[in-house]
């Protein structure tokens, strides 16, 4: 096989795979938001933006929207983060004070709390940035049916990712997820149709 073959039999196997992820998470997300969002979600030990440890825990009790992504990424990130946070400026005030945006990190190996700390800046004045071991990653990525993979060895890699914001309820089940890139003014009004 040429090594161009190589890459382009890589790059279909690639692709195959994360559609099959995308298939399953769209699969679990819809039933898991019938059956009470069991299945998404869950337990999990992570390090906040100001280097504390926390876990699902400390967020029972407020909604939360969950963004998982990486400091690196070039354009689908930002892009979600600031629809998060034009978002959350357009809920009634009274609802929004009882939302937590976090936004977690998909590549710890460069995502560092120093790192995190000065990205969130960027979005939400309320924005939580989530990071810890590749051991911890794994597990909250487990189970919130997270699909990432680096797109090569470089220093410079890119991450795979699927690009979902999850609107949590204040017992840390899943009530709904958006999908990438839709407008803040339908991301609002279903926030405050939901948390309520």
């Amino acid at each position: 096989m040429t090594l161009n073959a190589r890459a382009r039999h890589y790059s279909t196997a690639r692709f195959s795979g994360a559609i099959l992820v995308l298939t399953v998470f769209l699969s679990c997300s819809a039933i898991a938001e019938k059956s009470g969002g069991k299945l998404i979600g869950g337990a999990f030990n992570l390090i906040n933006h100001h280097n504390e440890p926390v876990t699902e825990k400390d967020f029972l009790g407020k909604f939360m929207l969950v963004y998982f992504g990486y400091t690196y990424c070039p354009d689908v990130c930002p892009t979600d983060l600031q629809i998060m946070s034009e978002a959350l400026r357009m809920v009634d005030p009274a609802i929004a004070r009882d939302i937590t945006p976090v936004f977690v990190s998909i590549d710890p190996e460069r995502d560092t709390v120093a790192l995190m700390a000065q990205y969130i800046r960027h979005f939400h004045k309320n924005l939580i940035g989530l990071t810890g071991t590749v051991d911890q990653v794994r597990a909250i990525k487990s189970k919130y049916r997270v699909y990432s993979a680096k797109s090569d060895n470089t220093a410079n890699y890119l991450v795979d990712h699927t690009a979902y914001t999850y609107l949590m309820n204040k017992d840390g089940t899943l009530l709904k997820h958006f999908n990438h890139a839709l407008p803040p003014e339908k991301m609002a009004k279903q926030i405050m149709a939901l948390a309520r």
